[in-house]
């Protein structure tokens, strides 16, 4: 049986791009499907009926939503060049730093993005204290996972992208020499 590998996403999003990652690190064929997100096409809206948005992998013909559960399927598949560690603590920090990144990290920058005047000092000042402990965690590290690319890298891959468009947006420069570590990694 041929396998039909298709990525519903689109461009600009990060968690778009998560997958994409996987699927080229693990060398699997695929055909990437662009999406409007102003004008959601019925293959969305059918294929992730309940959240309606991307990315969503078909493998088969069968959908998988939300970009860290598509990893995490990737990975358990496709076998080469693991992006999970086999030691089940490993995989919960794993887990533990992608999540941070989506529920704290990710947030706080829009909030950059979004606000003004004091409150937009205020998500900076959040901002900052995230990417310590970002900082922080990359101690010793050239990966979040250590000497291999991990879900908390592909989940904190954004940063690459987006560092000179915040600056150019905002006006502040978020990854100085505060963050030696990030910049390194990024």
């Amino acid at each position: 049986m041929v396998e039909e590998v298709k990525l519903l996403k689109t461009w600009s999003s990060p968690f778009g791009l998560r997958p994409i990652w996987v699927l080229k690190l693990k060398c699997i064929q695929y055909e990437s499907i662009d999406e409007d997100l102003s004008n959601k096409s019925a293959l969305l809206l059918q294929l992730n009926p309940i959240y309606k948005k991307i990315p969503v992998l078909v493998y088969n013909g069968k959908p998988i939503s939300e970009s860290l559960v598509i990893l995490e399927y990737l990975d358990q598949t496709w076998t080469q060049n693991p992006i999970m560690p086999q030691h089940p603590l490993e995989k919960a920090r794993q887990r533990f730093w992608a999540k941070f990144n989506d529920e704290k990290l990710l947030p706080s920058i829009w909030s950059v993005f979004t606000k003004e005047g004091k409150q937009r000092e205020e998500a900076m000042e959040e901002l900052v204290e995230n990417l310590k402990l970002a900082e922080e965690e990359l101690q010793g590290k050239r990966f979040f996972r250590g000497d291999k690319i991990g879900v908390a890298d592909l989940a904190f891959g954004w940063l690459a992208n987006l560092m000179s468009v915040f600056k150019q947006v905002t006006g502040f420069k978020v990854i100085d020499g505060r963050f030696l570590l990030l910049s390194t990694w990024i």
